[in-house]
């Protein structure tokens, strides 16, 4: 297969491109990223190596771009990671996460069809269901569970969610969704939770924690993720959403007292809540256990040991966000132009 990865210099899509090219010998990975503050092209330093992975700097909001790029490599599978993510980022600038996760997903939605492309998988978010209480642990996301969306973020992936099952309903394009907790895992960009709390303990700087830490989350870690992905992309039934939960639930406080235990350093400072804060968060993924097989195969622990150990080894990456200079990477390795 050759699939085209959106958003592929991210954190989790990076992560898929690894796992697409380390899986799949015979596949081929063409990856477009707009390299926006969140996209970083020294996470796929060793894929720029690779004879099977080609890279094209693109806004999958340009229709003139994404046609190109569909006309030239003719992929059999798109994947669209490509999306604004941080809540914080869009209470202060709603407008550009609406561009991006909506419109973008509309591009490569018309690019597909014109293209014949055989599989176009949307990668959401389990906040577009909401919250949960926190006082009702014996509830959990379902696919059923109405949209009900808390902010800009959450609201422009659950418009493109109900964008791509409208494309599936009025013109057959064949599609799939999938919807996760949070992920945690290498190339983690340090403005989230697990990362910023890694780092700023490793620079001796206060670890914010918002509130009182309670807000609960379901963890999965990022390979699981892509496991459950590549299973949807490759026998998941066309016009089905699959929510993907890791069965992690940890309050915030739990989260960032466990790495302050893993490094055995760190201030934790609690500071004013988040605007609109969801309380909980819990994903039944039964659906996909069921149907496709999968099952999350790393526990909390073991994997939160495994992300510390990473970035205590992977120093120069991480280092080179918080000073900004990984933004010249692109410009030095490749002269403003790749493919």
């Amino acid at each position: 297969m050759k699939i085209l990865v959106t958003g592929g210099a991210g954190f989790i899509g990076g992560n898929f491109v690894y796992y697409l090219l380390n899986r799949y010998p015979g596949d081929k990975v063409v990856c477009v990223d707009k390299l926006t503050y969140a996209g970083n092209l020294e996470t796929l330093e060793s894929a720029l190596q690779d004879p099977r992975f080609t890279f094209y700097k693109a806004d999958i909001t340009d229709r003139r771009d994404v046609e190109e790029i569909f006309s030239k490599e003719k992929p059999d599978a798109a994947v669209n990671f490509a999306a604004e993510s941080h809540v914080d980022r869009s209470i202060g600038n709603p407008s550009v996460f609406l561009k991006t996760n909506i419109f973008g997903t509309q591009v490569l939605l018309d690019a597909c069809r014109r293209h014949g492309t055989a599989r176009f998988h949307q990668v959401s978010t389990d906040e577009v269901y909401g919250d949960l209480p926190l006082d009702r642990p014996d509830l959990f996301f379902t696919e059923e569970t109405p949209l009900h969306t808390s902010s800009p973020y959450s609201a422009s992936k659950a418009s493109a969610d109900l964008l791509v099952l409208a494309y599936f309903r009025t013109y057959g394009t064949p599609v799939t969704i999938s919807r996760c907790s949070n992920n945690y895992g290498p190339y983690h960009f340090p403005e989230k939770l697990i990362p910023l709390m890694i780092t700023s303990a490793l620079e001796g700087r206060p670890l914010p924690v918002y509130g009182t830490g309670a807000n609960v989350r379901d963890w999965l870690y990022v390979e699981d993720h892509c496991a459950a992905i590549d299973l949807i992309l490759r026998g998941g039934r066309l016009g089905e959403v699959y929510n993907v939960g890791g069965h992690n639930e940890r309050t915030n406080l739990q989260v960032v007292q466990a790495i302050v235990d893993l490094l055995g350093k760190g201030e934790i400072v609690f500071v004013k809540d988040r605007a609109g804060h969801d309380l909980r968060y819990a994903i039944d993924p039964s659906k996909i256990e069921r149907e496709l097989g999968w099952t999350p195969t790393v526990r909390f622990e073991d994997g939160l040991r495994r992300t510390v150990d990473w970035y205590l080894t992977h120093r120069a990456w991480w280092e080179h966000i918080l000073s900004g200079s990984y933004r010249r990477y692109y410009h030095k390795m490749y002269g403003g132009k790749i493919s």
